[in-house]
């Protein structure tokens, strides 16, 4: 008798009205409260009572554009412009939910990594363990001209695999690698009995487990410790979105999570592969690395209904969309036939991206999520307290621990 099949995760992406760029004007949309952290709880609450594993929410640092690694549709005017800080917005939402994950995406190429470990840390206590951060690059130089405190050669997408496009890459990943190795040492910089808080002897902590992490290479010279105890969850979940050979080893070597964006079953073994044999070459063999297919999603009672509703909103956008993920007009039926498959091929989950909110995370989480609960594929009720006991990710023991004065 064969074993059963584990349950899939389940996640979606936040963007704005939706991560079609004519989502805005759809009737359900509500373009008016984009800034309104009404708007954002609401969503999370939706998504929390579909029973979904995390929500992540998108950042960027320069206004948001159709074309990554060029400014040529900066002048539209009929695209969603403008949005709030998804760090910000998570520490709002947080204490309004009591299950679900949240990951806001944060650019670490031009911020510090002390002060994310902060924030991420204190997101940790505010959502009582269901915090996460998605770490992003921003090689361009829109962005660094944002802060001028560095530059970027001007380079385009279809010139990244150039060799000055695979240098480009390769800085950028890392050094997002370094950020990411510095906001784990500063969760870990405090144990996580170094709070005495002992009021007849006067001492609130013991400052013997609180640790400089004294952090030096090529990025970063940290000297530590954090400025905020040791998160609930002891390390957050780190998350990264990869599409190609440097963006795979970040995910391999520093992430718990990675989301990937394959097109076909036949593509989710490469990319598995390459994970893998990152995570064995950093020493992590023994550890958890969840991959995650990205599908932007479209759905409707039929499948002739979904693709005429996109057929709507690429008029209304003035050309046809295009993604860096899979595009799935389809029923809620067969998203779930389309996630059985690549759950099978070995994807752990997936992030998917509603092409409109509410309308198409409402399709997630009232039609996709029981379709995948009669498969049983996915789970009936929450059974864990925080997002890395949703992830079936141990609690890490900090670093710096020591026994009888010697680390650990």
């Amino acid at each position: 008798m064969s074993a059963p099949t584990p349950r899939l995760r389940l996640a979606v992406a936040l963007d704005g009205a939706g991560w079609h760029p004519a989502a805005w004007r759809e009737p359900n949309a509500r373009p008016a409260d984009l800034l309104k952290p009404g708007y954002w709880a609401g969503l999370v609450r939706e998504a929390e009572a579909g029973l979904l594993d995390f929500v992540t929410i998108e950042d960027s640092l320069s206004i948001q554009t159709d074309s990554p690694f060029g400014a040529e549709d900066d002048d539209r005017t009929d695209r969603v412009r403008g949005r709030l800080d998804a760090v910000l917005i998570a520490s709002r939402i947080a204490p309004l939910t009591r299950h679900i994950g949240i990951v806001p995406t944060a650019v670490v190429t031009h911020t510090e990594p002390f002060h994310l470990s902060k924030a991420i840390a204190t997101l940790d206590y505010v959502s009582r363990g269901r915090a996460g951060v998605r770490v992003q690059v921003a090689p361009r130089p829109r962005d660094a001209a944002l802060f001028g405190r560095r530059e970027f050669p001007e380079i385009s997408y279809a010139a990244l695999g150039s060799p000055e496009g695979q240098e480009l890459i390769r800085d950028a990943f890392a050094e997002a690698a370094d950020y990411v190795e510095v906001l784990r040492r500063l969760w870990d910089s405090w144990e996580d009995d170094a709070e005495i808080r002992d009021v007849p002897t006067g001492r609130f902590v013991d400052r013997d487990k609180i640790h400089y992490i004294d952090f030096e290479g090529r990025y970063f010279e940290v000297k530590g410790p954090s400025i905020t105890p040791r998160p609930p969850q002891g390390q957050p979940v780190v998350a990264a979105l990869a599409h190609r050979d440097r963006p795979f080893e970040l995910v391999g070597t520093s992430a718990d999570v990675g989301f990937v964006t394959p097109r076909t079953a036949a593509d989710i073994a490469s990319i598995t592969a390459e994970i893998r044999a990152a995570q064995d070459a950093a020493g992590r063999a023994g550890e958890t690395v969840h991959v995650f297919g990205d599908v932007v999603v479209l759905l409707d009672e039929t499948e002739h209904g979904a693709r005429e509703r996109l057929a709507r909103l690429d008029e209304a956008a003035g050309a046809a969309y295009a993604s860096d993920a899979l595009v799935f007009a389809g029923t809620p039926e067969g998203l779930a036939d389309l996630l059985a498959t690549w759950h099978a091929a070995g994807l752990a989950g997936f992030r998917l991206r509603p092409a409109v909110l509410p309308d198409d995370l409402e399709q997630i989480t009232r039609r996709l999520v029981p379709e995948l609960q009669r498969r049983g594929l996915f789970h009936d009720a929450y059974d864990e307290a925080t997002l890395r006991g949703a992830l079936g990710l141990p609690r890490p023991t900090s670093r710096y621990a020591t026994t009888e004065g010697t680390p650990a």
